[in-house]
């Protein structure tokens, strides 16, 4: 609504009062003011300054104004350094004006919705929306995921944007978004969407990660660490398990050296001599070379015996051959190759990473601590349970690769061309997985942004379905020295790489990644400690916004931050087609 006489100049009333952040004004007599005026904008001038307000309270003969911030040459900064006068004309805000709030068409804008009060589209700048991290709240039902869906349909409808370089990752709780955006190729041809599920039934790509890809970090995640000497463990064993993965001369040096001295640290603990060849046995089944397996001939003079032979136990108790078998395991000890490292470029597999996991744990006499005999069999069990399970599949892939390459197979399509929007389906695996396969690939995604060349070249966007599952306040913090999240969030703009945060509960959220979320479209929401925790944790919200959160129709939402001069309600468009985020027809499917 935009009212104003011939001359622009319409007078609502009067400033009679001025505290912190609000006017009082008192309404000038026979000017009729409707009580739907609240939330409408308004403009007090004179003659040095123009400051846009809302009207957030009427009563019978007052005016309750807040101050928003202030126009200059057609422009508005939001802010106010300098309060109005008295004598300031206070009136409804004009067409012109209100373009300054709102915005305008241009070729670094988008349409993002309506203003409900006004009826006036409402257009952001791409670069202020979508360079910064932002968080989208709303109860079950209020419009979220559409409102997600008509946002980024709206990106790819809009011709002057034309963004065939985008990568829009969206981590599906419930594989809602697959509806919206499969046919986003009739919009333009040279778009594309990709869809990757954790169902075997499900028509898309299986969702797989390459198991060589995974770092320390990322296993002490995927299998539960608790403890720092846990750590010390997976360490040893992914250094094992990449070198037993090769085959060449090198590799097969290294392996003998540290079979060798894993066998001469067993020959000289005071365990009998049974328990001792057990685990030696032990040790050649999990990680055999022609020099070391049972089957082995050890050369003696004039003789020769098989290796297994050498550890036959005599009447006194001892091995027989101890003198052959300890001069045959030291020759193939060399303290040199204590520093080889793997080149990581052969792939392995999760028992590949369970027989390394063994024989750490045998090698380094760990299963004979009892301090550390605890913390090694969770992580064996756990690994083991892996390996054996369903979710293994999820580690499994078909050739080797680099992350480089990885990343690369993800937003690959069969038409030689690249997916803009890649949807992740994870609504078949529980949350604990479903939180580590995130953390995965946003850690994956971080380490390739930061090694590019031309920084922030390119842009990727992580939209978090039910972010309040995975980005939470976790022991990552304690046990690694970061949380993957958090550090994106502080970090990851200046890389390209941005967080887009879905969530129905913001109190369960990390509080340090809202803290870095700098743009906000809340729809409705009613739980109370999730709206004091909205006002707590943003310091640009007040409590009028608050409100508006409680009355807002579905589809509809309070949007604030830096793509938005102002804070503003915004009715965004239906989704075509929408996604599959309605709820059940009870009606329908009770009919026989």
């Amino acid at each position: 609504m935009f009212v104003e006489n011939k001359k622009g100049d319409f007078m609502l009333g009067k400033i009679i009062y001025m505290s912190d952040n609000i006017a009082h004004v008192q309404i000038a007599s026979g000017v009729q003011v409707a009580t739907n005026l609240i939330n409408f904008y308004v403009v007090l001038e004179d003659e040095h300054h123009k400051i846009v307000g809302e009207i957030e309270d009427i009563s019978e003969n007052i005016i309750k104004v807040h101050f928003l911030g202030e126009l200059y040459s057609n422009k508005f900064v939001s802010g106010v350094l300098q309060k109005p006068s008295f004598s300031s004309k206070v009136r409804m805000i004009t067409k012109d004006e209100m373009n300054c709030l709102v915005g305008t068409e241009d070729d670094g804008s988008m349409y993002i919705g309506n203003s409900p009060l006004y009826n006036y589209p409402i257009h952001v700048n791409v670069n202020d929306l979508f360079s910064n991290h932002m968080a989208i709240f709303g109860n079950t039902g209020s419009g979220k995921s559409y409102g997600v869906a008509r946002l980024l349909q709206n990106v790819f409808s809009n011709s002057k944007l034309q963004p065939f370089r985008s990568n829009f990752f969206i981590f599906d709780a419930y594989g809602e978004y697959h509806n919206a955006f499969q046919n986003i190729n009739k919009m333009n041809p040279n778009y594309n969407f990709k869809y990757y599920t954790t169902n075997m039934l499900d028509k898309g790509n299986i969702l797989r990660i390459p198991v060589w890809l995974l770092g320390l970090d990322d296993l002490a995640l995927l299998l539960a660490a608790e403890t720092h000497s846990q750590l010390t463990i997976l360490e040893k064993m992914l250094k094992l398990t990449a070198i037993f993965a090769e085959s060449d001369e090198q590799a097969i040096r290294y392996k003998n050296h540290v079979i060798a001295k894993a066998i001469m640290t067993i020959l000289y603990t005071s365990q009998t001599s049974p328990a001792k060849r057990d685990d030696i046995f032990t040790i050649i089944a999990t990680c055999s070379t022609p020099q070391f397996n049972l089957e082995t001939d050890v050369q003696g003079i004039g003789y020769i015996r098989k290796f297994r032979d050498c550890f036959i136990i005599d009447k006194e108790g001892q091995f027989t051959e101890s003198i052959l078998v300890t001069n045959y395991i030291s020759s193939f000890i060399d303290e040199t190759l204590d520093q080889y490292e793997a080149s990581n470029t052969k792939p392995y597999t999760l028992n590949d990473m369970e027989k390394a996991l063994n024989f750490t744990l045998i090698s380094e006499g760990l299963l004979r601590n009892e301090q550390l005999y605890n913390e090694s069999i969770t992580l064996k069990v756990r690994l083991h349970a892996l390996a054996i399970s369903e979710n293994a599949k999820y580690f499994t892939y078909p050739t080797y690769c680099t992350v480089e390459q990885y990343i690369g197979s993800l937003v690959a399509c069969s038409n030689n061309s690249k997916a803009q929007i890649v949807n992740f389906n994870l609504e078949d695996i529980d949350d604990s997985l479903a939180k580590v396969i995130t953390k995965i690939m946003t850690r994956m995604l971080f380490d390739f942004v930061k090694g590019l060349k031309d920084r922030a070249s390119i842009p990727f966007h992580i939209f978090l379905e039910e972010a309040h599952r995975y980005v939470q306040n976790d022991n990552d913090r304690f046990l690694l020295g970061y949380n993957i999240f958090e550090r994106v969030a502080k970090e990851g703009r200046k890389y390209g790489l941005i967080f887009n945060l879905i969530s129905q509960r913001p109190v369960e959220l990390s509080d340090t990644v809202i803290s870095q979320c700098t743009n906000f479209m809340i729809f409705k929401m009613n739980h109370p400690r999730d709206l004091e925790y909205i006002k707590k944790m943003l310091p640009n919200i007040n409590s009028e916004i608050i409100e508006k959160q409680k009355s807002l129709q579905p589809g509809t939402c309070v949007a604030f931050g830096r793509a938005f001069r102002v804070p503003m309600i915004i009715r965004m468009d239906l989704p075509n087609p929408e996604p599959y985020s309605s709820n059940c027809d009870v009606a329908a499917r009770w009919k026989a």
